[in-house]
C-alpha cells in the first residue's frame, strides 16, 4: 500500500537519472515537500531582565524624603496626610513589584529588603487613613485630643523596624559603602524616632528626621547610580566594599 512518499532508495534503484535524488533531495516527498517527521523541540528563548533595583531604591528614597520633609514641618506644613498616596502607590506598590522582580533575578537581598520596606510604607500610611480606625482608637471622642499612648505605641512600632533595619545593615556589609552607609543612617534615624516618641523631645525628633533626609539622599544616590551608569555620561560611584579576585 502506497503512503504517497517515494523513498530515496526506490528512486535510486528504479528512477531515471533525472528522477534520482541528489543528497539534498533525499528527505523530500514526491511533491517536493520536506519529509520531516521528527518532533520539534520547544524553542529556547533567552530573556534579559532589566534591573529592578533603581525602582526599589528611588521609590524608597521618595517615601523617606516626604516623611522627613513633613516631619521637619517644611513650609510650615503640620498635617502630613498628603503623603499617603505616595506611600501606598510608589513607596508601597512600586517597591513591592521591584522586590518581586529581584526574586526573579535571583537577588535574595533585594527580594527581602524591598517588599519589607514596601510593607513599612503600607503600614505607615494605614495609620493616617480614617477608614482603618487606628487614629480613632487613640482619639478622645469628646475632646478630639490624641492620647499620649499613641506616641508610646509609635515608639514600639518604630523600634520593631529598627531591629529589622539592623539585620539588613549586617546583610549589606559586603555590598557598597553607599548602601551600607545608607542603612547605617536609617538605623540611627529609627532609633532616634523611637526615642523621640518615647520622650516627647522635639529636638530628638528633629535629629531623627534630619537623618531621614540623609537616608533619602544616599538612597537617591544608589538608585541613580543603577539607573544612569552605563546608559548616560553620568557615572555615580558606589564605592564597592570588596572586590572579587
Amino acid at each position: 500500500m502506497s503512503n504517497g512518499y517515494a523513498s530515496a532508495d526506490q528512486l535510486e534503484k528504479h528512477g531515471s537519472p533525472a528522477q534520482r535524488p541528489s543528497s539534498h533531495q533525499r528527505n523530500h516527498t514526491v511533491g517536493g515537500h520536506i519529509d520531516d517527521r521528527s518532533q520539534p523541540a520547544l524553542p529556547v528563548v533567552h530573556r534579559t531582565f532589566a534591573s529592578p533595583s533603581p525602582l526599589g531604591l528611588l521609590s524608597f528614597a521618595t517615601s523617606i524624603f516626604l516623611i522627613a520633609a513633613y516631619g521637619l514641618h517644611a513650609r510650615d506644613v503640620q498635617t502630613p496626610n498628603v503623603l499617603i498616596g505616595v506611600l501606598i502607590f510608589f513607596g508601597g506598590v512600586a517597591q513591592f513589584v521591584a522586590g518581586v522582580m529581584e526574586f526573579i533575578t535571583g537577588n535574595t537581598f533585594g527580594a527581602t529588603v524591598f517588599p519589607s520596606y514596601a510593607a513599612f510604607n503600607f503600614s505607615y500610611a494605614m495609620i493616617y487613613l480614617p477608614g482603618t480606625g487606628i487614629m480613632a482608637s487613640y482619639t478622645d471622642k469628646t475632646t478630639g485630643a490624641i492620647s499620649s499612648e499613641f506616641n508610646e505605641a509609635l515608639a514600639i512600632y518604630v523600634l520593631a523596624w529598627f531591629i529589622l533595619s539592623v539585620l539588613f545593615t549586617v546583610a549589606a556589609v559586603r555590598s557598597s559603602w553607599i548602601l551600607f552607609t545608607d542603612f547605617l543612617a536609617l538605623d540611627i534615624c529609627l532609633i532616634l524616632l523611637a526615642a523621640g516618641y518615647m520622650t516627647g523631645n522635639s529636638s530628638v525628633m528633629t535629629a531623627a528626621y534630619s537623618f531621614a533626609m540623609i537616608v533619602a539622599f544616599l538612597t537617591y544616590w544608589a538608585g541613580c547610580a543603577g539607573l544612569w551608569n552605563g546608559v548616560t555620561p553620568i557615572n555615580l560611584p558606589t564605592f564597592d566594599m570588596y572586590k572579587e579576585e
